[in-house]
């Protein structure tokens, strides 16, 4: 996968590594010598802290310490709703339209924290990292929550939102404008204007209306780019990639992604079971250890002996449940290719960290 496409979609539930593995990726792709970006969208930092950046912005910064020798590079960025959004206004608008807009409360509001607009700014970001064949391959590691696949739906929510009834009488000041507009509204629209000028006042109705209309104007060219980036995603040289925690929660949420990803007919290449418990001692059952601690201690022999016994018997049982908890994912998915990763003594907080998760990744010993 890594060799070939285009995009990789890291998506899961939060908690479970999903963005160590989207810098995995990255990393391994890049030191295989293809040219990588990776985006994340997750508010969290440790992308940079493992890349070794002091910080992630919404340009792109190159990742120093990676091994170059197959001509690969890696650059990765931290999406930043508002900048994007702001960058589409000035790049879609007259200068004077634009910072009208810019200088707009309720722009202001809907840029930096309505919901769906991070999503719907991670459908422009992609489509512009697409657009401008700088890079081979481009890995996205999306939100940590159940809305991570909620970027799918922004242009329809968005186009939801623009074309509601609300926001279609909002809009009528500004398309009528003056005294044209007691005209163009019915006596019960009016009423109702006059109800919300009373609750809201006359100048945030008119910052509203101004607002939309300065909205609804770049709507289309939104709506049409976003389309683009969702086609893009289920085409040939995409790659969605599950990932979850050896957990009945986060199976759960790994069971609803690979649902919504084959109900939308998006291209999936298999779940990511993170920070699996194994023990090479097979034939020592947890039930066999737990009964030589008991002896040691009756005899009073060996204290560490049976402190290790007990630690053997507790990670045996973690990882009976973590078998039966894949088993049961399994069994519901049997044709998702599905590759376990260890966890590991330490967090992951370096390039190494990172190299030593793409090796499991790719099972290599």
């Amino acid at each position: 996968m890594l060799d070939t496409e285009r995009i990789v979609v890291c998506c899961g539930s939060g908690g479970v590594g999903k963005t160590t593995t989207a810098a995995a990726l990255a990393l391994r792709a890049a030191e295989r010598g293809r040219s990588v970006v990776v985006l994340t969208i997750d508010p969290a930092r440790r992308l940079a802290q493992s890349l070794g950046l002091t910080t992630l912005d919404n340009t792109p910064r190159e990742v120093a310490g990676i091994d170059e020798s197959a001509g690969g590079r890696l650059d990765a960025m931290m999406l930043d709703m508002k900048r994007t959004f702001d960058e589409i206004v000035l790049a879609h608008s007259s200068p004077e339209r634009a910072q009208a807009l810019l200088d707009n409360p309720f722009y202001q509001t809907l840029s930096s924290s309505f919901a769906g607009t991070q999503e719907y700014m991670a459908m422009e970001k992609l489509g512009q990292l697409d657009a401008s064949d700088e890079w081979d391959l481009i890995v996205v590691d999306t939100p940590p929550t159940r809305s991570a696949l909620d970027f799918l739906d922004a242009p329809t929510r968005l186009g939801t939102f623009l074309d509601g009834r609300l926001l279609r009488v909002l809009l009528a000041p500004a398309k009528a404008g003056g005294r044209a507009y007691a005209k163009v509204l019915g006596a019960g629209i009016g009423m109702f204007t006059r109800v919300l000028t009373k609750v809201l006042g006359a100048q945030l109705l008119t910052d509203l209306s101004v607002f939309v209309a300065a909205l609804e104007t770049m709507f289309g060219g939104f709506r049409a780019r976003a389309d683009q980036t969702y086609r893009l995603l289920g085409e040939q040289g995409t790659s969605f990639v599950v990932v979850a925690a050896p957990e009945a929660a986060a199976l759960r949420e790994a069971s609803y992604f690979v649902d919504r990803l084959d109900a939308d007919g998006m291209p999936l290449a298999g779940l990511v079971v993170n920070r699996t418990h194994h023990s090479d001692a097979g034939t020592l059952t947890a039930e066999r250890s737990l009964a030589a601690a008991e002896n040691l201690d009756e005899h009073g022999e060996h204290p560490l002996a049976a402190a290790v016994l007990r630690i053997h018997a507790e990670r045996a049982r973690l990882a009976d449940r973590e078998a039966r908890l894949r088993e049961r994912f399994t069994s519901a998915h049997p044709d998702t290719p599905l590759v376990e990763v260890e966890a590991l003594a330490e967090d992951v907080h370096d390039l190494d960290g990172l190299r030593e998760i793409g090796c499991a990744l790719a099972r290599v010993e």
